[in-house]
């Protein structure tokens, strides 16, 4: 196979050791991640703590690139706690680097004083890094028309576990073991995060942070987001920055019917008001579809409004990719171990989020590659037994992504997905009603005005009220 080291490494790992070159060509698959590894921490600007000093002192043992090195390849082979990162640096040994004679305790000080600049950069590079490698596996056939087609959603982190010295006293169901959550941009055709945010309040409103998901999206990008950004005045601004967007009908909103394409029983296509009252109304006419099928109606909304370019069939089954966004973080916290936290201090959890965040980019694009090679559906090919098995037969010897592709099958690595089949009515273009000369699709704005900003804590036995209406305007 070819190499994952997609550009050389360029920066020294500090002022007082280097890292030595990379691995033979003969690597197994765990040699040649971990030396992409290796060399995406090594491009990374060296720490100015340890540039030559010019008073007392030494310098540091452990310096800041290998500790970083050490934190991702800990969380790729699966380390479980703050003392395991240190065994590897001062013990057993990372790659070809000198075993470091640090105490345990220095580890966590460091871990404590580190920061989470250097991971975040690392997170970039190694995206950047992969981009070339992902891009012949793209999935073409998702809203062809769309520059890129996202999905926006969050997701709360697993609470600590009070085991942690500094959460034994607490209570359980206190806020205090709630170490924030992700929100985050997801590219539904690459299998790769495009943006993560780190939110500490675990309880803010996911509308306060939609607006910086879109940072470095394209105009004519396609957004995918659940009913938490259901918004009248997010879908008129996604429609102004010139987005596409899609997202489920919220029961009870209100509407006003401009135009059928096409009505058959349960199944509908048309355009629509969003707010038929003064007091609360949408400023562009959108696209309303549904469909029944096996008792349940199904319906969506986009500002894609030619049904042509866009067919209810289409909305249905990239409305169900939206689900993509949640086994992503499946693998995160599930299968690369983040419903362990090493720490109870926040920037000892943001660096662990930011190394299995790094580690999971990798995988996701093990995965693609896999499925494309094998041609199969990515979803065939699966992450847990890739995630278990990598490091096992790379132990061996064996190539595992040439064993995943070539017997996937007969080993039971690629089975068929069990993701739920899309069965949506297609509409001819012949039936559909064209739309009337000088039919109107823009109109005056009114938002009802609603709080978004961080949910008031409910007092213990109450039941968080649910807003009513569904139409929360955006926290500016």
């Amino acid at each position: 196979m070819s190499s994952l080291v997609l550009a050389p490494a360029t920066e020294a790992m500090g002022a007082h050791w280097t890292a030595e070159g990379a691995a033979a060509e003969a690597a197994t698959l765990l040699d040649e991640i971990e030396r992409f590894v290796r060399d995406a921490v090594a491009q990374l600007a060296p720490d100015p703590a340890e540039q030559a000093r010019a008073g007392p002192g030494r310098p540091r043992v452990l310096p800041a690139l290998g500790l970083w090195a050490g934190l991702l390849v800990g969380v790729l082979r699966g380390a479980g706690s703050q003392q395991a990162l240190w065994r590897l640096l001062s013990v057993s040994g990372l790659w070809d680097y000198p075993r470091f004679p640090v105490t345990d305790q220095a580890v966590r000080d460091r871990l404590a004083a580190g920061g989470i600049e250097e991971l975040v950069g690392l997170f970039r590079q190694v995206s950047a890094l992969l981009a070339a490698r992902v891009a012949p596996y793209a999935d073409a056939t998702l809203a062809p028309f769309a520059a890129e087609v996202v999905a926006l959603d969050a997701s709360t982190l697993d609470q600590l576990a009070r085991t942690l010295p500094a959460l034994r006293g607490v209570p359980p169901g206190d806020d205090r073991l709630l170490p924030g959550k992700l929100a985050g941009r997801f590219d539904l055709r690459r299998q790769q995060w495009q943006l993560v945010r780190h939110i500490a309040d675990p309880h803010e409103n996911d509308k306060v942070a939609a607006r910086d998901l879109l940072a470095g999206l394209p105009a004519k990008s396609l957004v995918l987001a659940d009913l938490q950004y259901f918004a009248f005045p997010w879908f008129d601004e996604l429609t102004e920055a010139g987005y596409h967007w899609v997202s489920r009908y919220r029961a009870k909103t209100s509407y006003e019917v401009l135009h059928t394409y096409y009505q058959e029983g349960d199944t509908f296509d048309g355009l629509v008001w969003l707010g038929a009252y003064r007091a609360d109304r949408a400023k562009h006419a959108v696209r309303l579809v549904q469909y029944r099928h096996h008792g349940a109606l199904y319906r969506y909304l986009t500002n894609v409004l030619d049904p042509t370019l866009l067919p209810l069939y289409e909305i249905a089954r990239l409305y169900a990719r939206r689900w993509d966004f949640e086994l992503a973080v499946k693998l995160v916290k599930r299968h690369l171990g983040l419903h362990l936290f090493w720490s109870a201090k926040p920037v000892v959890v943001q660096q662990q989020v930011w190394a299995t965040l790094c580690i999971a980019q990798i995988l996701h694009a093990l995965q693609l590659e896999i499925a494309g090679r094998a041609g199969v559906d990515p979803f065939e090919v699966s992450l847990a037994l890739l995630v278990e098995y990598l490091p096992r037969l790379a132990r061996a010897g064996q190539d595992p992504l040439a064993l995943f592709v070539e017997q996937g099958r007969r080993a039971g690595f690629i089975r068929p997905s069990t993701r739920t089949v899309i069965r949506a009515p297609t509409i001819a273009p012949a039936q559909l009603a064209p739309v009337p000369p000088g039919l109107v699709l823009e109109r005056p704005p009114r938002y009802a005005q609603r709080k978004c900003g961080p949910r008031p804590h409910p007092s213990p036995g109450t039941a968080r009220r649910a807003s009513a209406g569904g139409k929360a305007s955006v926290h500016k």
